[in-house]
């Protein structure tokens, strides 16, 4: 007689499991509790998220545009960044040698879920706010993940709610996701970035899941309703293509596979460099700091001489250049699409493994000029070529192919790139996966006398 299929059993035996386990843990009142207070905290969380940006991005138009054209200059000088950078270097030195948690984590390590702690707030905000306005080629995400998920645990704290070691982590997603809300322009990118990064799934996906899209709603709804109310800015991504969206063909997905697997090995390289900067500064934490920074500086008044455009091309988070790249795409000539990836992938290694900052905006940009650069290759267009390229720049520089994709998909405001997108995204992760890892980054959570010189 022939014996019964036992994989076809199992998988229907462990269906009910599954679905018992989840109405388990939702009915579970340590569980209903965090879930109430994950919304609540979200208030508190995105206002102090949203100031904290709002104080970054006036600083940052104060110090590239304010401050120049009071001294006459339409654009910042050549040498503008050298002393900004300098500033930045020696700040965040010091807040890595001497402040508890070393000013937050080391942005060529990646995106981190854990190791936000109360204690270690006033270091991630000041070694942020001496980086990202003064020049850093870094985004604001992993200062965000760190301030949220920290000023969650705080709240808690401050409230005496009882702690469980499950409770505190899943205060610390819900917090994080909150504050991540507004700077992607989306309260689900927040939450699924948090989601992959965590690496759960089954039900556990779920338990992890409702509070941070729950306190990354409510986040979106307070950033949005102060935004309008105060008028202020926190410079969320978001872009608007000055071309037409084409149909696909088999010459853009053909390219774009190509081009996934070029970009996701410069990326490697990029981020290996800044595991070895981190390695450097790591055995003099303040003079190291500077010299790298510095460097960057260097880059950025080299990118200013070679093609006459602003330093803040190259220093900078790239957000606001990749805004203007998407706005017209034309403007920029092969000469400075070139000079600005030789320059921004140079000042981008070096900040990973000095200042503080986070892995995402710097890469989008890298990316988009990488796609455009190649965009008149036979059968390549502008907008699947840009796509494409942001497509696996995020995900090898994150390592998370899911959030990738809805980053760019959501970015595009279309439908019409997703077969590209996908591709890019899955080829770019793939590519850097094969890749030998390099050097890992140094702790930097030790006792401050182990650290400096």
């Amino acid at each position: 007689m022939r014996e019964p299929e036992p994989s076809a059993a199992s998988e229907v035996g462990t269906q009910p499991e599954e679905a018992d386990r989840l109405r388990d843990l939702l009915r579970n009142p340590a569980y209903q509790k965090t879930l109430a207070f994950s919304a609540l905290i979200g208030i508190p969380v995105s206002l102090i998220a949203f100031w904290f940006l709002a104080g970054l991005h006036e600083l940052e138009h104060l110090l590239w545009s304010g401050l120049p054209e009071d001294l006459g200059w339409d654009t910042p000088p050549w040498w503008w960044p050298l002393p900004l950078l300098a500033v930045a270097g020696v700040i965040v030195g010091l807040v890595v040698a001497y402040l508890p948690g070393a000013g937050g984590h080391v942005p060529a390590s990646g995106l981190h879920s854990g190791g936000m702690s109360s204690a270690a707030l006033p270091g991630v905000i000041l070694a942020a706010a001496a980086s990202l306005p003064l020049g850093a080629t870094l985004g604001p995400e992993v200062p965000l993940i760190a301030l949220g998920g920290g000023l969650a645990l705080l709240f808690a704290d401050l409230a005496r709610a009882p702690m469980t070691p499950r409770s505190k982590a899943l205060l610390g997603a819900a917090g994080a996701a909150a504050a991540l809300s507004v700077i992607f322009g989306n309260p689900l990118i927040g939450a699924v970035i948090l989601i992959e990064v965590a690496g759960v799934g089954g039900p556990q996906l779920f338990v992890v899941m409702l509070p941070a899209l729950l306190s990354s709603g409510i986040g979106a709804l307070v950033f949005t309703g102060f935004g309008r109310w105060t008028g202020l800015q926190t410079g969320s991504l978001s872009l608007t293509l000055g071309v037409p969206f084409p149909h696909l063909d088999a010459g853009d997905v053909v390219w774009s596979v190509l081009m996934a697997v070029a970009i996701a090995v410069v990326v490697h390289l990029l981020l290996s460099t800044g595991r070895l900067a981190a390695a450097f500064v790591a055995r003099r934490p303040v003079v190291h700091t500077l010299l790298c920074a510095l460097a960057a500086g260097a880059c950025a008044a080299v990118y200013t001489l070679a093609v006459d455009r602003s330093p803040e091309d190259v220093a900078s988070s790239g957000q606001a250049p990749l805004a203007l790249l998407a706005a017209d795409p034309h403007a920029w000539g092969v000469g400075a699409l070139v000079a600005v990836l030789l320059c921004k992938g140079a000042a981008y290694a070096l900040c990973l493994g000095s200042l503080r900052g986070g892995p995402i905006f710097p890469a989008l940009f890298l990316g988009a000029a990488a796609g455009v650069l190649l965009a008149p290759l036979p059968g390549l267009g502008v907008v699947p070529g840009l796509a494409a390229g942001m497509a696996a720049a995020s995900a090898a520089a994150l390592r998370l192919p899911v959030s990738s994709v809805v980053l760019i998909v959501l970015l595009l405001g279309s439908a019409d790139m997703i077969p590209v997108v996908i591709l890019a995204a899955v080829v770019g992760f793939m590519t850097v996966e094969l890749l030998p890892e390099g050097r890992s980054v140094p702790p930097v959570d030790e006792p401050a006398e182990a650290r400096e010189e």
